[in-house]
């Protein structure tokens, strides 16, 4: 029965937080700055109805340069909620195109100035990540990315897709890796207190005077890093 009440609110909360979202964008279109607030309108009241306890350690995040490519991982869809508290200022994501057609979210994440890729256009996929490189080295802002490309339930890391790499090393920017603890696993809604989640940033990964040619050595350090990272963090929740 609380699991339902909490998926009715839920419900609802979506709805009124994409209706807020969409006036803001509205008010201030592609404001780098938008993704950050938002992500807080929905994050914030979604925490106390979901009775998620959120643990952050993302120093290194906040603190991340003007300009560089977030990294995390990728578990469900509530992973708008658990990492919309941690979004630093002035931080885009990247979602796939058929987002638009999700009603009022898809239009707040245009409006947000977020980026769209069409996966099946390679012609236009490879456009808009020359926009996305551009908009690192001149616009002072970061994008956020979720390397895995599609949800991993939780369980190990699926392999990382090239496109956040390929980003980083073509505009000289650093990469910040965020990590969140296996949460989806031990997610009990049914429950009055849900579980705990645990956040943490690594220390930005340099890419000034990489080449393509470094980018599956690149990859591999930064799964690495991720890996050790919720696997700490994991037993950590284990052993409280």
């Amino acid at each position: 029965m609380l699991f339902v009440f909490r998926m009715l609110l839920m419900g609802l909360h979506f709805v009124l937080a994409g209706v807020l979202g969409v006036i803001l964008g509205v008010c201030r279109p592609f404001n780098p700055d938008n993704s950050r607030l938002c992500a807080r309108l929905y994050a914030l009241p979604a925490m106390c109805i979901l009775r998620l306890r959120v643990k952050s350690d993302v120093g290194g995040l906040l603190d991340k340069p003007d300009s560089c490519v977030i990294i995390a991982n990728h578990q469900s869809n509530y992973d708008l909620f658990v990492f919309g508290n941690v979004v630093p200022r002035r931080t885009v994501c990247i979602g796939k195109k058929s987002l638009k057609w999700v009603p009022l979210f898809g239009q707040l994440f245009w409006l947000a100035g977020n980026v769209l890729i069409d996966r099946g256009n390679a012609h236009k996929a490879r456009q808009s990540m020359l926009t996305t490189t551009h908009t690192l080295q001149n616009e002072e802002t970061s994008i956020w990315v979720f390397p895995e490309g599609t949800r991993n339930l939780g369980e190990e890391l699926l392999p990382f897709k090239k496109g956040a790499f390929q980003m980083a090393i073509a505009a000289g920017v650093p990469i910040v890796p965020v990590c969140v603890s296996s949460y989806i696993k031990h997610m009990r809604l049914n429950r009055w207190r849900s579980g705990d989640v645990l956040i943490r940033s690594l220390p930005a990964i340099p890419t000034v005077g990489l080449t393509m040619d470094d980018m599956p050595m690149l990859i591999e350090q930064c799964r690495e890093q991720m890996r050790e990272c919720i696997e700490s963090m994991d037993r950590q929740l284990q052993a409280a």
